[in-house]
């Protein structure tokens, strides 16, 4: 059985999630990332246009589109600090598409929109 670290995924405005995790990997302004339990201390900026994605136990896997913020990771937990986020399974994919592709790239709206299809596709 894979060691498990605590995790949290916060937004201004809600706690998207918050529990025990096998894996998660985020997109960082340095490029992705994978943690595992024991990872050595790091902190970064998340990625415009980004998602974290947090493993479970029993291999399930939640997805969340992440606005801005920071990823923070310690000896004993990892918190994801998020300016906007919206959980994958509340995003409609055919609708994230459409906005991406109206969108101009390199605008707000472009990195929200390809932020949340990411997100839904890595549930797929």
């Amino acid at each position: 059985m894979a060691k498990t670290f605590r995790v949290d995924v916060v937004s201004p405005d809600q706690l998207l999630f918050s529990g025990d995790a096998t894996f998660l990997r985020a997109q960082t302004t340095a490029g992705e990332v994978g943690i595992l339990a024991g990872h050595a201390p790091l902190f970064a900026e998340l990625a415009a246009g980004g998602f974290v994605v947090v493993t479970l136990e029993d291999e399930t896997k939640v997805a969340m589109a992440a606005q801005g913020g920071f990823l923070s990771v310690s000896a004993e937990a990892v918190k994801v600090l998020a300016e906007s986020a919206q959980l994958a399974a509340e995003i409609d994919l055919a609708a994230a598409q459409a906005a991406l592709e109206a969108s101009d790239e390199g605008s707000v709206d472009y990195y929200e929109a390809r932020s949340r299809v990411r997100a839904a596709e890595a549930l797929i």
